[in-house]
């Protein structure tokens, strides 16, 4: 199932017309990593996560979740 995440690694590899191969190499990570960034693995490694995501300026983290009766 592709996620939000999966969704914008792919977008911004082909926006900055990068292989997978390529963008394996650029941030430090594997070939199968970056497939299955792509492919929307749920059980990935958060700090690979983030040695991809780095290449374009970007980072996941911690995000305050607004509950149902928070109003």
């Amino acid at each position: 199932m592709k996620t939000v995440l999966s969704k914008y690694v792919k977008e911004m590899r082909k926006r900055y017309h990068l292989t997978q191969v390529e963008l394996s190499e650029k941030s430090g990570v594997g070939l199968r990593f970056v497939r299955d960034l792509e492919q929307g693995k749920t059980t990935l490694r958060l700090d690979k996560v983030n040695d991809v995501l780095r290449l374009f300026g970007m980072e996941v983290g911690p995000v305050k979740m607004q509950m149902e009766d928070e109003g």
